[in-house]
């Protein structure tokens, strides 16, 4: 793209991502994030009362008596988006492709992690990271993400989604709130997704074009796999094959939240063809509710 169609389309997301912000309830977010980190406070005596789990036995054994560790909720977090752009993106069945909608999604997470003061970053991936953007909190920098997500290109064919969360882990020692932004079409990431989970609170967000679940009945159709470059001629007027095909996306949606339940991480499918804000506030509030029922 030219520097003025980018420079357009960065204000253009700004203006738009900035009003949806405004529809989510700032109490929402926090709720549903804030406590998902703990930072280390400081080591006092123990006290009748306290959690025996919290004991420093290394400075307990020095001072004679027991000591523990005490820590406080993050006042501020760090937000990691970690953003699919591989060629599989750029499919649109209908007015937007899947990399339209990734972006926006991520110009509205950026701004509403900013309007809380909390520090967000960037890794783009496709099939290898393509680019890192260390976190800061910014509007500027926000404006940035959202520039370097409409420049970035994809590096080859393929996406290697494992590769884009082991170097989540690598740059990012420390707990962020992680937004995983993908088709997942991808070869196995669960060990990585696993390990990642572990140390960062994941919320998986799945872009999702409804052509990809069920195929219209329109005649031939010839397919091209713009990852493999693979073409395949289908029928869609025939019943038998678009049922196999609908079975086929119900598996692998199937396997997905099994897999993303299995790690304890929050996620929505998120659809070319409606609008977004609605299931992200869904999820939202999903976190919320159960944050305010643990003890």
């Amino acid at each position: 793209m030219l520097a003025e169609e980018i420079i357009k389309k960065v204000r253009g997301l700004q203006i738009h991502a900035r009003r949806l912000v405004t529809d989510i309830p700032s109490g929402q977010y926090s709720s549903a994030f804030r406590g998902s980190g703990m930072e280390f406070d400081e080591v006092r005596e123990y006290q009748p009362g306290d959690d025996v789990r919290a004991i420093d036995w290394n400075v307990s054994a020095r001072m004679g008596s027991p000591y523990i560790k005490r820590f406080v909720e993050e006042r501020e977090l760090t937000v990691m988006l970690v953003v699919d752009l591989s060629l599989s993106q750029s499919f649109g069945s209908f007015s937007s492709q899947k990399s339209d909608v990734a972006t926006e999604l991520s110009a509205v997470l950026a701004f509403l992690a900013t309007s809380h003061n909390d520090k967000v970053g960037l890794i783009a991936f496709s099939d290898q990271v393509n680019l890192f953007v260390p976190p800061d909190k910014s509007r500027k920098h926000v404006l940035r993400i959202i520039r370097e997500i409409l420049c970035s290109q994809p590096t080859g064919k393929g996406t290697d989604l494992k590769g884009a969360l082991d170097y989540l882990n690598k740059v990012m020692r420390r707990s962020t709130v992680t937004f995983l932004i993908s088709d997942f079409c991808a070869p196995d990431f669960s060990t990585a997704l696993r390990l990642a989970s572990r140390r960062h609170d994941i919320v998986a967000l799945r872009v999702i074009d409804p052509w990809e679940l069920e195929l219209p009945p329109v005649g031939l159709l010839e397919l091209e796999d713009p990852e493999t470059g693979r073409h395949v001629l289908v029928d869609t007027s025939s019943r038998q094959v678009r049922e196999h095909y609908a079975r086929l996306a119900a598996d692998h949606q199937s396997s997905l939240s099994s897999l993303f339940q299995s790690c304890d991480i929050d996620y929505a499918d998120i659809f070319t063809d409606r609008p977004y804000i609605v299931p992200l506030r869904a999820l939202l509030s999903r976190r919320e509710h159960r944050r305010r029922l643990r003890p």
